[in-house]
């Protein structure tokens, strides 16, 4: 599998990456055991993962594959923390959460490190400087070898940034974001991916399947037996994608699918995989069969004609101030 640099560091990782939100609920430690020595064995090195997943088990599990069935060291870890499960206050981005929940992951993990950190989410009970201190503090003792943040808007992905750059003493410069990108969801070119490209932090998207509804699975009125769409716990993350819009952009990926010879997500993943800024989506699968269907996109590339024809049914309105005024 190609290796991207991840934004502006010399850090490279897989230009897929494997998302672990299902490990230790709906992807047992079998399916989960399957499922990275499939993607190890493709060239795949980022995996992603995070505190809360499956309230640490997603974490746990990691840690016991990589004692034994896939060396640490050919993998690039990216876990996060920050996000908590409090209806009064469902982030923490305080210091000393952040690293005592970064502690706990690392024994989850059952390494003395993780290649890449992330905030989870924007805290706005806590001053931004404390929680970007927490990364700093995370790289400086080794705990961490880059920092990044997720679910940051782009005014405050480009304050975190430039925080970083330009504060005195030995900052931790930005190396990633995380956030939902799909031909379904273009909301992050409106600011965030600007920013992103301009302050050379790689694009990192969750989600890049449309929450599954870019397979063409949800096509028609029922829902399939055994998918998220249908389950009790993700149901409702999928609903929203469901719609008319969705069908239009759904129906012109199938079409370009056909035409390629190849299937609706590969179409898909190329699409996204290959936007300007973007270092490596993040696929999540529930087994070793998923999986290899998605990361059979390795060979391939759009045209641009149909990237052009993507481009424009799937096309979000940007108006002022997201364009130069003077267009408009």
């Amino acid at each position: 599998m190609e290796q991207r640099h991840l934004g502006r560091t010399g850090l490279r990782v897989s230009r897929i990456g494997l998302g672990t939100l299902t490990w230790g609920r709906d992807t047992d430690e079998h399916d989960a055991a399957d499922v990275l020595k499939t993607f190890w064995e493709a060239g795949g090195t980022l995996v992603d993962t995070a505190d809360v997943y499956g309230d640490g088990d997603a974490e746990y599990l990691l840690g016991r594959l990589m004692d034994g069935l896939v060396p640490r060291r050919d993998l690039i870890i990216s876990t996060k923390a920050g996000s908590v499960p409090d209806p009064d206050r469902r982030y923490d981005g305080s210091r000393g959460h952040l690293l005592a929940a970064l502690d706990a992951s690392l024994a989850r993990l059952g390494t003395d490190h993780v290649d890449l950190w992330q905030v989870h989410a924007y805290d706005a009970g806590t001053p931004l400087e404390e929680t970007l201190q927490a990364l700093d503090i995370a790289v400086t003792s080794g705990r961490a070898r880059y920092a990044g943040v997720a679910n940051f808007c782009g005014w405050q992905l480009a304050k975190a940034a430039t925080w970083q750059l330009a504060a005195p003493g030995t900052r931790t410069r930005l190396a990633a974001t995380q956030m939902e990108y799909s031909l379904l969801q273009r909301g992050v070119e409106r600011e965030v991916l600007p920013a992103a490209l301009d302050l050379g932090i790689g694009l990192l998207p969750s989600s890049p399947l449309g929450r599954g509804v870019l397979t063409g699975k949800y096509r028609g009125d029922a829902l399939p037996p055994g998918s998220r769409g249908a389950s009790d716990h993700f149901g409702l993350f999928v609903e929203p994608y469901i719609d008319d819009t969705a069908s239009r952009i759904v129906d012109a990926v199938s079409t370009a699918a056909d035409g390629l010879a190849v299937t609706p997500l590969q179409v898909a993943l190329a699409w996204v995989r290959d936007r300007p800024g973007v270092s490596a989506p993040i696929v999540g699968a529930r087994n070793a069969q998923q999986l290899t269907a998605a990361l059979s996109v390795e060979a391939l590339s759009l045209p641009d004609e149909i990237c052009r024809a993507l481009d424009d049914v799937s096309a979000p309105v940007h108006r002022y101030p997201d364009h130069d005024w003077s267009t408009l």
